[in-house]
């Protein structure tokens, strides 16, 4: 009998995935945050996770080879733009003490996919045992 790995581990493999580019995100953020004129981006979690689940292709159709894939696109979601609570006079959005936090819960939730992947593993070690 085969193991299928999609249907042993679940959602969880997505939702590592989506952790990861998120975190990507919010480090890029935190990075510019001196930038003039940059502006903080974000993906709503729970609509990309949805349409990863559905699997749902809502990137854009290339009907040609010569048409270029589109940069604004992370796993089929577009990346969104963040409305400040206070902009700065240069233009940037970012505010660091809110993408800290931002950062903080995404990791947090990044090893909390990570666990239950692992413990995946090893219910499936323990019935290959046989324990």
């Amino acid at each position: 009998m085969a193991i299928n790995f999609d249907s042993a581990l679940g959602i969880h493999p997505q939702a590592l995935a989506l952790r990861e580019k998120r975190s990507e995100i919010l480090a890029s953020n935190l990075a510019n945050a001196d930038t003039p004129d940059y502006k903080a981006r974000d993906l709503d979690f729970k609509s990309v996770f949805q349409q990863a689940l559905a699997g749902d292709g809502s990137e854009l159709k290339r009907s040609q080879q010569g048409h270029l894939p589109s940069h604004n696109n992370v796993l089929g979601a577009d990346l969104l733009y963040r409305n400040p609570q206070q902009a700065s006079l240069d233009g940037n959005t970012v505010e660091s003490h809110i993408e800290q936090a931002k950062y903080a819960e995404n990791a947090v939730q990044y090893e909390a996919s990570l666990r239950f992947i692992n413990n995946k593993f090893s219910g499936l070690m323990s019935a290959i045992k046989g324990e």
